[in-house]
C-alpha cells in the first residue's frame, strides 16, 4: 500500500500553505506512531509536498546482542543486519515503516483525522482571506435562490457567498446563473464554518461603484466625504476635490451623465445626488437639499437644527417623495432640517392646518405637513391622486380631509 496513493487527495489543490500542510501531516503520522509504539521520539517523518510523498523512519542505536535495555531506542546487531548487512555496532539503524505495519483500522483512523484537520484549515483560510477583504467589491454567479437569501459563487475564488434579501435593493431580481455585484459586508463563523455576507444596500457598495467609474476617485484626486442612501430610491454623495482644476461633481457625473448612468442602472434607478462638500454648514445644507432652491436658512448649532425657508413651489422638491430628500439631507449634514413656506403671511382666505385639530386627527395633519402642506389652501391645491401618492394616507382619508377643508371656505363664502 503506497502513502502517495492513500493520501493523494491532499497532495494537490488544497489552498493551504506548504509549511502548514507539512506540519499537519507530521502531526497525524506522529499520532499514528505513538499509538503503535507508545512514543514518537526515535522516529522521523519526512514529507515531500511537491511529490505528495511521505516517508516514515524508525531510528535506533545498534548494540551487541543481549545488551538491548530500551527497545524503543536500541536494536541488537543481529536484528540490524537483517535490515542491512552493512550495519555495525554503534551505528544508527534506519528502518523504514510502511502503512501495512500499522494495520487497516489505524490507517483509516489516520486518514479520517487528516481529512478533518485539512477541512478545519481550509475553513480558517477562507475566514482569513475574506475578513481582510470586508468592504471590497465582489462579483459572483447566482447558484441557488432560497426564501431568505441567495447563494452566490465568488467568481474569483469559487467560495460561497450569501446575499440576504435584507441586503438586496428594492427591485433586485435574480435568476440562477446571473452575475451579481456586491460588497463584502461581514464575515462570521457559524458552527465552525465561515459565512461571508455580502450586501448591495451598504453605502460602501455605492462608494466602490463610484471608484470603478470615476478614475479621479481611485487616483485620490477626489474623495468621497460621506454617503447616505435609501437603497433603490435615493442617495446623496458629498465629494471634495484636492485639485482646484477638477470639478468633483462634474467628474463624478461625467459627460452627459456617462459615468453616473451605469451606477444608477446597477442600483435599480436609484436617484443619486452628487454635491460639493463644504465646511460652511449653511451652504452645505443648501446644496444637500438639491434640487430645491432655498430662500433662507436659520441655523441653531447648539441643537443642530436648521430652519429652511422656501418658496411654496419649492417645498415639495425639498421634502421629496415620502420625505426622502429632506431625510437624506439631514443625515448628510448632521442637522435636523425643518422646512417652512417663505411667505410673510398666509393668504387672507387661508387657514393654518392646526386650526383643524378638532376635526382631523393629528397624525393625518402631520402627514400633510410632511409634504410641505401647512395650510388648508396648500392641501386643496393638490389632487386626490397626488396626495395619496406623496403620503401614507388612504384615498378615503384624503377625500374626507379635502371635504373638511373645503367646507371651511364654503362656510366663509356663505
Amino acid at each position: 500500500m503506497n502513502l502517495v496513493e492513500t493520501f493523494a487527495d491532499f497532495k494537490m489543490g488544497k489552498d493551504i500553505d506548504r509549511p502548514t500542510m507539512v506540519r499537519v501531516l507530521e502531526d497525524v503520522f506522529r499520532t499514528l506512531i505513538k499509538k503503535k509504539f507508545g512514543s514518537d521520539e526515535n522516529f522521523d517523518v519526512i514529507v515531500n509536498t511537491q511529490k505528495g510523498d511521505l516517508e516514515l523512519w524508525r531510528v535506533r542505536a545498534i548494540v551487541p546482542d543481549g545488551e538491548v535495555t530500551d527497545e524503543s531506542a536500541e536494536i541488537s546487531i543481529s536484528e540490524a543486519k537483517a535490515i542491512d548487512a552493512d550495519y555495525e555496532v554503534s551505528d544508527e539503524c534506519y528502518e523504514q515503516l510502511h502503512l501495512e505495519d500499522f494495520g487497516r483500522r489505524a490507517i483509516m483512523a489516520a486518514r479520517q483525522t487528516l481529512i478533518s484537520r485539512i477541512m478545519e484549515l481550509e475553513k480558517d483560510e477562507v475566514y482569513r482571506r475574506y475578513i481582510d477583504r470586508v468592504g471590497e467589491l465582489v462579483i459572483g454567479e447566482v447558484q441557488q435562490i432560497l426564501k431568505k437569501e441567495i447563494l452566490i459563487l465568488d467568481d474569483a475564488t469559487s467560495n460561497e457567498l450569501i446575499l440576504p434579501r435584507t441586503e438586496m435593493i428594492k427591485g433586485d431580481f435574480f435568476r440562477k446563473g446571473d452575475m451579481v455585484r456586491a460588497v463584502i459586508r461581514r464575515v462570521e463563523m457559524k458552527n465552525n464554518t465561515p459565512v461571508v455576507i455580502i450586501s448591495r444596500t451598504d453605502n460602501t457598495f455605492l462608494e466602490k461603484l463610484m471608484e470603478q467609474e470615476v478614475p479621479e476617485i481611485e487616483d485620490g484626486l477626489i474623495t468621497i466625504k460621506k454617503i447616505v442612501r435609501i437603497p433603490g430610491e435615493r442617495a446623496k454623495v458629498a465629494v471634495e476635490s484636492y485639485d482646484d482644476r477638477i470639478d468633483p461633481v462634474g467628474a463624478c457625473v461625467g459627460m452627459k451623465g456617462s459615468r453616473i448612468h451605469g451606477i444608477v442602472r446597477e442600483l435599480r434607478n436609484e436617484n443619486i445626488d452628487i454635491v460639493n462638500f463644504t465646511t460652511n454648514d449653511t451652504l452645505f445644507i443648501q446644496r444637500s437639499l438639491t434640487p430645491a432652491k432655498i430662500s433662507s436658512i436659520n441655523l441653531d448649532s447648539n441643537t443642530m437644527r436648521a430652519s429652511v425657508y422656501l418658496k411654496p413651489d419649492q417645498v415639495s422638491l425639498a421634502i421629496g417623495k415620502s420625505g426622502s430628500n429632506i431625510k437624506l439631507a439631514s443625515k448628510l449634514t448632521g442637522y435636523e432640517i425643518d422646512v417652512f413656506r417663505d411667505t410673510e403671511e398666509f393668504e387672507v382666505d387661508d387657514v393654518d392646518l392646526d386650526e383643524f385639530k378638532d376635526e382631523i386627527e393629528e397624525w393625518i395633519l402631520n402627514e400633510l405637513k410632511g409634504i410641505g402642506c401647512d395650510t388648508a389652501r396648500s392641501v386643496l391645491d393638490l389632487s386626490v391622486n397626488e396626495l395619496v401618492r406623496r403620503t401614507d394616507l388612504e384615498q378615503e382619508t384624503v377625500e374626507e380631509v379635502l371635504r373638511i377643508l373645503a367646507s371651511e371656505f364654503d362656510e366663509e363664502e356663505e
